[in-house]
């Protein structure tokens, strides 16, 4: 696989594959957060520096393959142009005539900003005659959109092959690498910090990560599945009834694996799913008929912490409760903490990533303070789960 920061771009035209699909304020259609807007800059530098021209490709919501205003990638143009610092050019579809005009009169040091792919149905389609008309509009092909990774679409695994010149961006390089050191040169002890409120989202991963792992935290509605599987009393606590199974098989191949998993011992209760509700500490597995788990407790922190401050490699999917609330945010602050201490303090290697996790790290203002945060909640997750991502193998 070529290497992004060797290849030269001068004078050529990269089509790059980028993740703007970010949230618009819901009245002025102003970008609410550039996260991804902002991560994808230094490859479009990169490329501006050496004397080539950038297209860029997105999309943004559902459109389901409806032109449909709502979804313009116009909206992100004032937003794009001032973090990039210059003018950008905007076609009004992204294959036809005014992109293909556009892209090729596009100038050295200049960029251009195509319409929304999924206006197209044949974009999710993986459609082959699309992609190759994707392709006549660059002569270099770049994948900076780790977040689509994970999806057969046509701008994302089927273009590649049109391509002699097709290589990873800086953020999609950056994301496979992290991941690829957390699952196969991790350095122990590898702890894995999985909540979030089903099993059955996270079953593929922790499944994968009982191979790796020497210790798996669990926190969330998640945890009192497993305490039900062991025949805890969880009250009104949010379980999945018909993986009550399935966890107690998590948890005999972690013994037989020699893996250490950490339910919680304590949690924050409350009788209503409110935001200003009385809570109480009950045990994780007494709690009372007309409660409901909706934090881990302070036993449960102090566990968690004295784990994590031990490990040199952790990875972190998923809160340990109602983060969003105050009452029920101390659980998820904690961990993020006990992340944030053992990478600054003890040199551990820390990768965050899922879409709650992200916005935790960020509410409580760590997000510097840890070695990595990805930026793609399902492509991570496929990936954690050992899944080739169709994404990732054009390119390789």
């Amino acid at each position: 696989m070529q290497s992004f920061h060797n290849f030269n771009f001068k004078g050529k035209k990269a089509l790059v594959r980028v993740d703007f699909n970010v949230p618009l304020d819901k009245t002025t259609k102003s970008v609410s957060d550039v996260t991804r807007i902002s991560a994808s800059l230094p490859t479009i530098k990169k490329i501006l520096n050496d004397g080539g021209a950038v297209i860029l490709m997105s999309h943004l919501g559902r459109p389901d393959g409806v032109i449909n205003p709502e979804f313009s990638l116009n909206h992100i143009l004032g937003t794009l142009n001032q973090l990039i610092g210059q003018e950008v050019e905007f076609a009004s579809d992204c294959i036809g005539e005014d992109a293909l005009n556009k892209s090729q009169n596009l100038k050295e040091g200049k960029i251009l900003l195509l319409e929304n792919l999924r206006f197209h149905k044949e974009e999710e389609e993986g459609d082959l005659n699309f992609a190759e008309k994707l392709s006549k509009l660059g002569d270099v092909y770049v994948n900076d959109a780790f977040g689509t990774a994970h999806r057969s679409h046509a701008s994302t695994a089927v273009i590649a092959q049109f391509f002699g010149d097709k290589l990873f961006g800086i953020l999609m390089a950056a994301e496979v690498e992290s991941l690829e050191k957390v699952l196969k040169s991790a350095e122990k002890p590898f702890t894995a910090i999985i909540g979030g409120s089903k099993v059955s989202d996270k079953v593929g991963v922790i499944a994968n990560l009982l191979d790796k792992a020497d210790n798996v935290l669990i926190g969330g509605a998640m945890a009192y599945t497993f305490k039900k599987a062991m025949g805890g009393q969880v009250g009104k606590s949010r379980i999945e009834a018909d993986k009550l199974n399935l966890a107690r098989e998590i948890i005999q191949k972690a013994k037989d694996k020699g893996v250490n998993i950490c339910l919680p011992e304590d949690s924050i209760v409350a009788s209503e799913f409110k935001e200003d509700a009385a809570i109480q500490t009950q045990q994780s597995d007494r709690i009372d008929d007309e409660q409901m788990g909706l934090d881990i407790g302070t036993k449960a922190i102090d566990a968690y912490n004295e784990v994590i401050m031990k490990s040199k490699t952790i990875l972190w999917n998923g809160p340990m409760g109602v983060f969003e609330w105050t009452a029920f945010e101390n659980g998820t602050k904690q961990v993020a903490l006990s992340v944030a201490n053992a990478t600054q303090q003890n040199g551990a290697y820390s990768l965050i990533g899922g879409g709650d996790s992200v916005s935790a790290i960020n509410k409580f203002n760590l997000q510097n303070q840890v070695s990595y945060i990805s930026t793609g909640g399902g492509a991570m997750l496929e990936y954690l789960e050992g899944k080739v991502l169709p994404g990732v193998a054009a390119i390789l």
